[in-house]
């Protein structure tokens, strides 16, 4: 047994290849096709993840925390890759000249909890937590234990006093270090999972690789996505019906680019 396993030989890497602007700017064209190839099943997948954020900012104001809605709001878009699965379901069905159907999106995005794709939920919102946390962990350090009664009295506190914009440098530093990390591990390894049969871990390694291969490109692309996202969840998270599409299927073709086929 112990030679069998021996013997057993280890996954291949795959091999990443550079981007460039002009690959970012033709893969948002081919995603704002597919977005108007199959339109109901992106707003769909989009309704679904803005109504998750209206429930937990309405549920922030119903426990006396309103003032966490704005760090909630910074935070949230860091678990948006996840709710982007079923949209690379859409992209993979159009690229083969397949009619995208509910029932197959459907079965794929079920399929994923056996997979190693859901160790990327994990590993999502696991960073999200540590976002939350660390935010309640500097305003405490910075604002005091101090409670805001309302959103309004917690912005006010940030920009009009010393406190608040130490407050907002230093959350907003350590935020973009989390944000680029969970960036970096999962904006190829999350269509690469739902693609290939790999383990979670050489999923995030050929994320990194990619994105170290284009650290120009990628960091780019990841604030388009970050600010896009931001002010889509600005009206009620309404925005995310179109701007999570189609920043789903850019992903996928990105993917496609960035990361060579199977040998």
């Amino acid at each position: 047994m112990s030679e069998m396993l021996a013997k057993k030989p280890a996954p291949l890497m795959p091999e990443v290849n550079p981007l460039t602007v002009r690959d970012v700017r033709e893969c948002l064209q081919l995603g704002l096709s597919d977005f108007g190839r199959a339109p109901l099943i992106g707003l769909m997948l989009g309704a679904v993840f803005a109504l998750i954020g209206v429930i937990i900012v309405l549920s922030l104001f119903a426990s006396d925390t309103p003032w966490m809605a704005y760090p909630f709001a910074i935070g949230f878009p860091l678990v948006g890759p996840f709710a982007a699965a079923g949209i690379y379901e859409v992209s993979r069905a159009l690229e083969r000249g397949d009619v995208p159907r509910w029932s197959d999106v459907i079965s794929t995005m079920w399929a994923q909890r056996r997979r190693e794709l859901s160790w990327m939920a994990f590993v999502m919102l696991f960073v999200f937590w540590v976002w939350m946390y660390q935010v309640r962990l500097l305003i405490a350090l910075c604002l005091g234990l101090v409670s805001f009664a309302s959103l309004q009295e917690f912005l006010t506190v940030l920009l009009t006093t010393e406190q608040g914009w130490i407050f907002l440098g230093i959350g907003h530093v350590v935020g973009a270090a989390l944000a680029l990390i969970l960036f970096s591990i999962t904006v190829f390894s999350m269509p690469l999972l739902m693609d290939r049969s790999l383990d979670v871990v050489t999923a995030m390694i050929t994320s990194v690789k990619a994105v170290v291969a284009s650290p120009g490109v990628m960091l780019g692309w990841g604030v388009i996505v970050t600010l896009t996202v931001l002010v889509a969840c600005v009206p009620f998270f309404l925005g995310l019906l179109v701007v999570l599409p189609v920043l789903g299927h850019t992903t996928w073709h990105l993917y496609r680019r960035a990361v060579s086929p199977a040998a």
